[in-house]
């Protein structure tokens, strides 16, 4: 679920880009909740999960992963989108948080917080106090993207992330739980990459060729400046979206 790198990082950038508009594209560079669903199709309490994320897809201010996990497999149906990199994204959580049990649905809100998927008013909570520290910016010129990430010294060094997603994907499952059912998949994650460190003290500048990522034309991709904590994924400080 890794790429090649298809990216220039200049570290210590310290002029900042300014959002630009795209035609039928969006770029979405200062949100504040990044919300990221642990779901299944061969869990039948998932669905509902599913079409909340697909709701909360549509508002400006989230940026909505689905990462598809594995461990429902063994009940008859193999989750087409699933990938074991994605269980262990969800059980890094749960270590990070001191917890030995995952479970789906579960949405977890900026790397912090993790509730229940499909319990609605729990969800809208999390993401109605949810903020992001850092506000990316993003600038288009051709086919070249430029990201700026601001610094900010009150913070640790993170990771800077791209995750590749299908905005909608239509799926006829045959067994297991949902058996019988022909389910639309909205946000699903198809790949994850990490392209380099952002340093506190000096901010980033990031350029991406779109030619190379577009692929397809139903998805986008976020970058998401992440932190550790003890070798698992930590509190997420930015975030910025481009929508092909």
């Amino acid at each position: 679920m890794f790429s090649r790198p298809v990216f220039a990082l200049i570290a210590g950038a310290s002029a900042l880009l300014h959002p630009a508009s795209a035609g039928a594209e969006t770029l979405r560079g200062e949100p504040k909740a990044v919300v990221e669903l642990f779901t299944s199709q061969g869990c039948s309490s998932c669905p509902p999960a599913d079409a909340m994320l697909t709701s909360l897809a549509g508002r400006d201010d989230v940026v909505a992963l689905a990462y598809h996990v594995d461990y429902w497999d063994y009940i008859g149906w193999q989750d087409t989108f699933a990938a074991p990199a994605f269980s262990d994204r969800q059980r890094g959580y749960a270590k990070s948080w001191g917890s030995s049990s995952i479970f789906t649905p579960q949405m977890v809100i900026n790397g912090e917080e993790g509730v229940v998927g499909s319990r609605r008013d729990e969800v809208q909570d999390a993401v109605a106090s949810a903020q992001l520290p850092l506000a990316l910016t993003m600038e288009k010129h051709g086919d070249m993207l430029k990201i700026g990430i601001p610094a900010d010294a009150g913070l640790g060094d993170a990771g800077i992330w791209l995750v590749r997603y299908l905005d909608r994907a239509k799926v006829d499952i045959d067994s297991g739980e949902n058996a019988g059912k022909a389910m639309v998949y909205t946000q699903v994650v198809t790949d994850r990459q990490m392209l380099g460190m952002w340093e506190a003290k000096t901010g980033a500048q990031i350029k991406l060729p779109l030619a190379e990522l577009r692929g397809q034309d139903n998805g986008g991709f976020a970058l998401l400046v992440q932190q550790e904590r003890n070798g698992m994924p930590g509190p997420i400080l930015g975030a910025a979206v481009y929508e092909f």
